[in-house]
């Protein structure tokens, strides 16, 4: 691939959608500077579940619930892309318990997800998850062995001949207006001691379990308007008490809790295009589904560099979607 030899793109941010961008304008020849100031995966995409979860995200979430064919979209690239990086996705699938199962397997069903009720619990292969130390990692060296320089520091304004492509956590600089939009959603996760290893990730109401041979990972919160990165132990607690509701055994495990600050925009999906800003590209909002669409994100950036076609989700995920809805 060569279609962007001599362009200049510095990415901002190092997170899930900052380091597929890099890796996919590297690759197709354009000469890629990623700046961050904090350390590799010190992040909201370092410490997530890694979580590609199309069919129970589009039940369980309701800002979600109208973007199935998107959520999928954004799955259907990662086999591709671990193949690339050399990375292993878990396609165990996931399993949720609950009030709910009747609604929930009918609403799969309706989507046309492949999903069955087995006792207490609906099934589906659809979810898959990936480990996101090991992806970071991974897509920081693919990167950079297709050229992308990395530098710990903050991003500056596009000089000319230059493109910015904004792809940051929860941040209001001046680099781009639309930043304002953007709300933080701080997210606790724990870590366990012990716990299932292997197996579908468990889902309940307003908390899930995923297997993992370095100790179960319980999470999540999801804290509006919160911006620090303070462990609080009330929520902590919660999860605890949440996760043991699933499965009593988890209640006594130690456990390490982490959080991460993520940005969500007005209707929960993420701003991927141009800015009002000139030169200016956004790859930000994401909520709580940065890792599921960071190839498909990174995709449209590219294109967007090339002045090629978009695709199909590229007016969903338009910047100036909230200028239209505001007029």
């Amino acid at each position: 691939m060569a279609k962007l030899t001599g362009a200049r793109v510095t990415v901002a941010g190092a997170g899930a959608f900052g380091l597929c961008i890099a890796l996919e304008l590297a690759r197709q020849g354009a000469e890629v500077t990623v700046r961050d100031p904090a350390a590799p995966g010190d992040n909201a995409s370092g410490v997530a579940a890694g979580m590609l979860a199309p069919a129970f995200e589009t039940v369980l979430d309701a800002a979600s619930a109208d973007h199935f064919d998107l959520l999928l979209a954004g799955r259907d690239l990662w086999p591709e892309l671990a193949e690339r990086i050399g990375i292993q996705i878990d396609r165990s699938g996931a399993a949720y318990y609950g009030e709910h199962i009747g609604a929930v397997a009918a609403r799969l069903k309706a989507l046309g997800a492949a999903a069955g009720i087995y006792g207490d619990r609906v099934y589906t292969r659809e979810d898959w998850r990936l480990s996101p130390p090991e992806t970071v990692a991974a897509l920081r060296s693919a990167a950079e062995a297709a050229g992308a320089r990395f530098e710990q520091r903050v991003a500056d304004a596009p000089v000319a001949g230059e493109r910015l492509v904004l792809a940051t956590g929860f941040d209001r600089c001046a680099l781009a207006p639309e930043l304002a939009l953007l709300e933080p959603i701080k997210g606790h996760i724990l870590r366990l001691s012990g716990g299932p290893d292997i197996g579908p990730v468990i889902r309940g109401d307003g908390v899930y379990i995923v297997p993992d041979p370095a100790g179960a990972i319980v999470g999540a919160t999801m804290e509006q308007g919160v911006a620090d990165r303070a462990v609080d132990a009330t929520r902590v607690a919660a999860l605890r008490k949440a996760a043991g509701a699933l499965l009593p055994e988890l209640a006594e495990l130690d456990v390490r809790a982490g959080t991460g600050v993520r940005a969500a925009t007005p209707d929960g999906l993420p701003m991927v295009g141009r800015s009002a800003a000139p030169g200016v590209l956004l790859a930000v909002g994401a909520r709580r589904n940065g890792w599921l669409l960071a190839p498909l994100v990174a995709r449209m950036i590219a294109a967007y560099v090339a002045g090629d076609d978009q695709g199909p989700f590229a007016a969903r995920l338009d910047p100036r979607r909230f200028d239209r809805q505001q007029g």
